[in-house]
């Protein structure tokens, strides 16, 4: 039996955007909640967040749901790391926020948004904790809480399961999202033996999919590939630098140079033109004649 990687966008969205079930079990395990605050139930909204702003892009989430407390939930996987991610993360959990007060509830009913993210890549190296929660809290009584926006992200190349056994659904579906991947052929048993785990270890078996979306998963690592060659050489800092200088002084003459190399490496990957275009601010057809 072959098994894709449960974090390419195509496997993580049929798995828990497809089976409340599942979702319902990951949050439950990963969230910091009481016993008393499990979710037992969930409907699935759309993943669109649309800005106020009508000249901002829409922000498209993995997963996005309710409980029948009016809780939201937004859950995303992401496989490369960038400065913006927590102003984005922080962003659609405000808009889901204030969305409530939009359908015409009173603000002392507003329900909490609980946003959770998984990062497939280390960004505190100076923290050796996997788990980072964020809440608003007061400086010097941290009892004092105003509760409404909970952030919480999680290192998955952090995670060992050997020095977390005492929260056993947490190891469980963080191994699940580590250890299985193109490579694996039998599952651990220890999984297996969770009726949820093994219900989503069954959702990525290679035979589940049709020809074209094998394709498109295909697709998806090479794009994170280009993506990580994007990063690793510089082009965010150079862009984020000539984005505050203004947008209308473009790229330098260096940088350009550098991202027509990305777009014509990426061009050689069989990626198509339209997506090296969105990855690399190039127009499409001087990305034709590379």
């Amino acid at each position: 039996m072959k098994y894709l990687d449960p974090k390419a966008d195509l496997t993580f969205k049929k798995v828990f955007g497809e089976h409340p079930d599942l979702v319902i079990s990951l949050l439950n395990a990963l969230l910091p909640f009481s016993p008393e605050e499990v979710i037992t139930d969930v409907e699935y909204l759309t993943p669109e967040m649309v800005p106020e702003n009508p000249f901002r892009k829409n922000s498209i989430v993995d997963v996005r749901c309710r409980d029948s407390r009016g809780r939201q939930y937004i859950v995303e996987m992401q496989m490369v790391w960038s400065p913006e991610f927590e102003q984005r993360v922080l962003f659609n959990a405000s808009k889901a926020y204030v969305r409530q007060a939009e359908a015409g509830k009173e603000y002392e009913l507003l329900q909490p948004v609980y946003s959770l993210n998984l990062v497939n890549q280390i960004y505190e190296p100076q923290m050796k904790e996997y788990y980072h929660y964020y809440r608003m809290v007061h400086m010097e009584h941290t009892e004092k809480v105003i509760d409404g926006l909970h952030l919480v992200f999680l290192e998955l190349p952090k995670f060992t399961p050997h020095t977390y056994t005492e929260k056993k659904m947490q190891v469980l579906w963080l191994r699940y999202l580590t250890e299985i991947n193109e490579q694996t052929h039998e599952v651990p048993a220890e999984l297996l033996a969770h009726p949820e785990i093994k219900k989503a270890v069954e959702q990525l078996q290679e035979s589940a999919f049709t020809p074209e979306q094998l394709l498109g998963y295909e697709k998806f690592w090479d794009i994170i590939s280009v993506e990580r060659t994007l990063f690793s050489s510089g082009k965010r800092e150079g862009l984020a630098e000539g984005l505050e200088k203004g947008l209308e002084q473009g790229l330098a003459e260096g940088e350009r140079r550098k991202q027509y190399e990305i777009a014509r490496k990426a061009k050689q990957k069989g990626i198509p033109v339209a997506d090296i275009a969105e990855l690399t601010g190039l127009p499409e057809e001087e990305i034709q004649a590379l």
